[in-house]
């Protein structure tokens, strides 16, 4: 045993030695050849760089696509700017040959006792050349790569010039890079003027620009600026009493609105799309000379403007149009003051062809006619209301989502299942916080909600009969020698059947034609669409306005709210949608939609649902009147026929004996006749009456029987008889009855 334990060691070590000689080999050969990497130097000193983008023509996008319009040179920077950006990020800077050792060491030990990257031990020196020089991806070589050429960097460029390159490109979050673009946005100044409590909230933002941002997540950006404070007074910086100033400082931003319209243009989303496919900030795709070819129709992103334009709007607004067959934007245009594609909003009911419908017709539950009962509900703890607090009594499917009645949308969901229909919205791009759980889904009460590009995607689907692609901005990228380095191919999968595509396609024309979107009804074209109002049930104030339309090749989408969730005056029916009206009216496209050969067209008896709110076949002897034709699956189709006007069936009656007088009750429907005889004498006839009919007729007997004959008014050969028997007693005996 002690001899199978000392070879069993000796060979570990060997193993192990080799293994650390092979690993210092493999770092060292990284090494070495990232020390043969030149520094280039206009990538790290640009001030002004532009990326080019062209639309589906190939014709250049005439939009602004620069990068650091402005820089800010180190001596013009006030000590404080320097020192907060120091103290949070780098605290050794003016020590450190490039790379700080021993923080990467404590950083190692940090993420390794909790068992996650939990900390980075990046300089400012690193970070400079990582943003310049190299990807963002989390790889062994890179980081070697990086620590080569920040030890070189160092030995060719002094601290400040360090410092000041660093602050022109580091990335400030809503397209601002460089801190004099920062400064600009944020505070409308140039960076030389920024005060402490200033340059605190810009230091600590570069760490997660999303995260701190100051305009979406006001809290998460005070406590950082506070801790950039709290470092700058432990590094005796700036005073005790300083910090605790700037610390009682509100956050005073003024942002700069015209730069509103570039943070969400067509070429900042293409830009930012490129930013994930490359792996490269935006920069480096500038200074690397990267071509970007996008979806872009000239003709169409005139048209979504002008007819944005053409609607006063005093809110924040979003329009985006896919071409559906293509699965590419073909146009875009925002205004806030950050990326709207980046906030995700509340969809209100817009949510509901998603989530709630179109799974519903895909897993066969309903019909477009099925009736729901709206009505005052709860369902595991949660009570839907309407609009208004109407209830509508029993309403169809199709009804119910053209005029966006909430309850039966809700109950729908019930019917399909939470998670099953979370996974159907999720296959078409809607994601889901895990807290989004209950049945406020149905109604897009959502935790964070959807941006416009994921649901006008989603209704993409629908118009390209249940196959879904996510929707791009881009269509292809060269490299600055014209060499294709990506190519988009969108990736089709079947989420819904084309007939449950089709059926909701034409319960959504049902909203275009006398629903909530009627305005559209207007352009006398094959259009679906649905609208949504989003507000606060207890002030009663619209936070977001939609519409999303489709044609069979083009899918408008349009929002309207405020990004600091102030109220708006606006509602989706409304303002969205006319401004989709005025979009379609330049695009006219009079192809309908083709329906699929598993769509077949039935008749159902009508009175059988107006009475018993059940879909069941006409039979062949029905009137044409009690008849309509409704639109079906061939997957799901009523299982039952009814059997009026095949057979008549007498009424259920009650009777009473009153003043001497039989009273007859029943419930009578429009479509019979019914006559009561003494004998064969007719006492009374009743017909195209509904409802509880009351009828009295004279007791000349102690013991009278009355025959109630039935027939269907259309086809009085079709009839049926009962017999009525009243006994004439003042009151009960015994609690019998006092008819037979």
């Amino acid at each position: 045993m002690r001899k199978f334990l000392k070879w069993f060691f000796i060979v570990s070590t060997i193993i192990i030695f080799g293994l650390l000689i092979a690993l210092s080999f493999y770092i060292g050969s990284i090494y070495t050849n990232a020390n043969r990497i030149e520094i280039d130097i206009a990538k790290l000193s640009a001030p002004f760089t532009t990326i080019e983008i062209y639309d589906q023509d190939n014709k250049p996008i005439k939009e602004d696509n620069t990068i650091n319009e402005s820089y800010a040179e180190i001596d013009t920077l006030s000590e404080n700017t320097k020192n907060a950006f120091i103290s949070i990020e780098d605290k050794e800077f003016y020590k450190h040959k490039g790379v700080n050792y021993k923080r990467i060491v404590k950083a190692m030990l940090n993420n390794l006792k909790a068992m996650k990257f939990k900390e980075g031990a990046s300089t400012i020196t690193q970070q400079l050349i990582k943003n310049s020089h190299l990807t963002s991806a989390k790889t062994f070589e890179r980081k070697i790569t990086e620590i080569a050429l920040s030890t070189k960097l160092e030995k060719q460029f002094s601290k400040d010039e360090i410092l000041e390159q660093y602050l022109n490109i580091i990335y400030f979050g809503n397209n601002c890079y460089g801190i004099e673009e920062a400064s600009e946005y944020y505070f409308s100044k140039p960076a030389k003027e920024l005060k402490l409590e200033e340059s605190a909230l810009l230091a600590g933002l570069i760490k997660s620009p999303s995260k701190y941002c100051p305009i979406k997540h006001q809290d998460n950006a005070l406590k950082r600026r506070n801790l950039v404070l709290s470092e700058m007074e432990k590094d005796k910086t700036i005073s005790a009493d300083e910090a605790t100033r700037a610390k009682a400082q509100p956050i005073n931003l003024n942002i700069n609105t015209e730069r509103k319209n570039k943070l969400n243009s067509y070429s900042q989303a293409s830009i930012d799309e490129a930013e994930k496919i490359l792996h490269l900030p935006a920069q480096q795709i500038a200074l690397q000379g990267y071509k970007i070819y996008t979806y872009q129709n000239e003709k169409l992103q005139n048209d979504l403007s002008d007819s944005i334009n053409s609607v006063k709007i005093e809110s924040d607004f979003a329009g985006i149009v896919i071409d559906n067959p293509s699965h590419g934007v073909v146009a875009y245009e925002g205004n806030g003051n950050y990326k709207i594609l980046d906030c995700p909003r509340q969809p209100g009911s817009c949510i509901k062809p998603i989530l709630v419908y179109g799974p519903a017709l895909n897993e066969d539950i309903i019909y477009p006619c099925t009736q729901i009962l709206d009505e005052k509900t709860d369902i595991a703890g949660f009570s839907p209301k309407n609009v208004g607090g109407v209830y509508h009594g029993y309403v169809s499917a199709r009804e119910s989502l053209a005029k966006s009645i909430n309850i039966p949308a809700v109950k729908i969901l019930s019917y399909v299942g939470i998670d099953k229909a979370k996974n159907y919205a999720e296959e078409v791009g809607i994601n889901f916080d895990e807290k989004d759980e209950g049945y406020c889904l149905a109604l897009g009460g959502m935790t964070y909600g959807v941006n416009i590009l994921q649901l006008a995607g989603a209704y993409s689907c629908f118009a390209n009969s249940g196959l879904y692609s996510p929707p791009k901005f881009i269509s292809f990228i060269t490299d600055k020698n014209g060499k294709i380095v990506y190519v988009n191919k969108p990736q089709e999968k079947q989420v819904f059947r084309q007939d449950a595509s089709y059926l909701l396609t034409d319960m959504l024309k049902t909203c275009t034609e006398s629903g909530t979107g009627k305005k559209l009804a207007e352009l006398g074209m094959p259009l679906a669409s649905k609208t949504g109002t989003v507000g606060k049930s207890k002030t009663k104030q619209n936070l977001d306005a939609w519409n999303v339309s489709y044609n069979k090749s083009l899918t408008c989408a349009v929002w309207l709210g405020n990004l600091d969730n102030s109220p708006i005056e606006y509602t989706g029916g409304n303002q969205p949608t006319q401004i989709v009206k005025n979009f379609y009216s330049k695009n006219r496209n009079d192809r309908d939609f083709i329906k699929p050969d598993m769509i077949v067209e039935k008749k159902i008896d009508t009175t059988e649902l107006e009475e018993n709110h059940r879909v069941v076949l006409a039979n062949d002897f029905m009137p044409e009147r009690y008849t309509k034709e409704e639109m079906f699956s061939v997957f799901n189709l009523p299982k039952s026929y009814s059997d009026k006007f095949a057979v008549a069936k007498s009424p259920n009656v009650t009777g009473k004996v009153e003043e001497g007088k039989a009273v007859m009750s029943f419930m009578a429907n429009d479509y019979m006749t019914y006559e009561i005889y003494d004998s064969k004498l007719l006492l009374q006839k009743i017909s195209g009456q509904s409802g509880m009919q009351e009828v009295s007729m004279p007791l000349n007997k102690e013991k009278q029987t009355f025959v109630i004959k039935s027939y269907y008014t259309l086809s009085p050969e079709i009839a049926d008889e009962k017999e009525v028997t009243f006994v004439r007693k003042n009151k009960p005996l015994n609690n019998k009855k006092w008819y037979l």
